[in-house]
């Protein structure tokens, strides 16, 4: 118990200070857990370790007593790109290409827990990134507009949930894992948007802040069919963090920039003792959140709904689906292979493409390999490879900022490897 309690101090700490870049599904993680990972994020009803607490915490009932530490490196490409833009008075346009790639790698470690008290109950905790945000241009993007210095946003979003699961029938179990939140933000380069801004002193080039809050996910699990089919639900709750006072001139509601609602039901099929098949849909609610949601509207901007007021503008961004596929194949009694597919809805509209120059999550796909290796009965060693495939919105420019037209594009790697311990 103490070396669990110096693992989980430690990892807490790493998770807590890493600068994460994980905008692969919206700015949310496509998968928590490398071994889901492998799956393409496959997870609401396959539990393959003490991670299931930031999936489905139902699935502590089934992994047994264990701990799991991991780290993924993140590997984002970012870019802009400006064209047929006219400012007024001669001055220089925004016409140009623009790479976001201010940093290149990411470290995000992971760590979960699980300890079965009896047949009946399990413990767990988990502490893992839930997602984030990076770009740093060098270039700015929006010079023309009277903005200098280098550009960009970072938001790192990270849960430390401790969870209890219930196994209240030989088939079934509920889960419950409380979501705390440490969220960090930082914005660069936009104040020359003063003028657009309800407290133009809080709005950019301000430093990083921190916010807190708290919320519950929780779940479902059922095993029928003598164990072939597994099916998985679950739910995390809209959780409203404290605002980003140092900030409060960008974010609607006075710099209020919550986590947004989602859920998600999958379904695990055994084909053969060897071969299993999996797929969840999720569903995130990211126009809950107004400092995300909300449109960036010039002609409400001009009629005083300015950035960091009630009703200002956020970054346009809408409600997605998401649908992943996983297989698994026991290629040995000691290897596990994997892979996986997932796609989502697009939730950058082509309209809200110039403000999201600052934050390109347009991914909509990934690729997904995956392994683990079981070392002797107590110890294995999992490894995944995601490449989330090249994709970019355009859209037009307003008027107001000299028209033409802006493109947003980003692709990723991710490479994941992690421990884990069977007691």
């Amino acid at each position: 118990m103490k070396f669990i309690s110096q693992v989980t101090g430690l990892a807490i700490a790493g998770v807590l200070f890493s600068s994460n870049s994980s905008a692969t599904t919206g700015y949310f993680m496509h998968a928590y857990g490398v071994k889901a990972q492998g799956n393409a994020g496959v997870s609401i009803a396959q539990f393959q370790d003490a991670l299931s607490i930031a999936n489905n915490p139902a699935g502590l009932s089934w992994v047994g007593n264990r701990i799991d530490i991991g780290a993924s490196i993140f590997s984002p490409d970012r870019s802009a790109n400006i064209t047929a833009n006219i400012t007024a008075n001669q001055l220089p346009n925004a016409n140009g290409s623009y790479d976001g790639n201010g940093r290149a790698y990411f470290v995000l470690p992971e760590i979960a827990l699980n300890h079965q008290i009896n047949d009946q109950v399990a413990l767990g905790l988990a502490v893992y990134g839930n997602g984030g945000m990076n770009t740093g241009y060098q270039d700015n993007p929006f010079a023309a507009f009277g903005n200098r210095g280098t550009a960009g946003v970072d938001l790192t979003q990270v849960f430390v949930s401790p969870a209890v699961s219930w196994k209240y029938a030989a088939n079934q179990s509920v889960g419950v894992a409380t979501n705390i939140l440490y969220q960090r933000f930082e914005a660069r380069g936009i104040q020359g948007f003063a003028g657009f801004s309800s407290d133009a002193s809080n709005l950019s080039n301000r430093g990083k802040q921190s916010a807190t809050g708290l919320g519950a996910r929780v779940g479902w699990s059922g095993i029928f069919f003598n164990d072939r089919l597994t099916l998985g639900a679950s739910y995390a709750s809209k959780i409203n963090a404290d605002r980003f006072d140092q900030y409060r001139g960008l974010f609607a509601e006075h710099g209020d920039f919550d986590v947004p609602e989602n859920y998600a039901v999958g379904a695990a099929l055994k084909v053969s003792p060897q071969f299993t098949i999996a797929a969840d849909v999720q569903r995130i609610n990211y126009s809950d959140v107004k400092s995300v949601g909300h449109s960036f509207d010039v002609g409400q901007l001009q009629q005083g709904q300015l950035f960091g007021s009630p009703q200002g503008p956020g970054f346009g961004w809408k409600d997605i689906n998401v649908y992943k596929l996983g297989v698994s194949y026991q290629a040995h009694p000691r290897l596990l292979l994997r892979a996986g597919y997932s796609h989502n809805d697009q939730p950058i509209p082509a309209q809200e493409v110039f403000l999201n120059i600052l934050a390109p999550g347009v991914i909509q796909d990934h690729l997904s390999v995956g392994a683990t290796w079981d070392i002797d009965p107590h110890q294995e060693l999992s490894i995944a490879y995601t490449h989330a495939l090249e994709n970019e919105v355009k859209g037009p420019i307003s008027p107001a900022f000299g028209g033409g037209e802006a493109k947003i594009k980003m692709s990723q790697d991710i490479l994941g490897i992690a421990y884990g311990y069977r007691f």
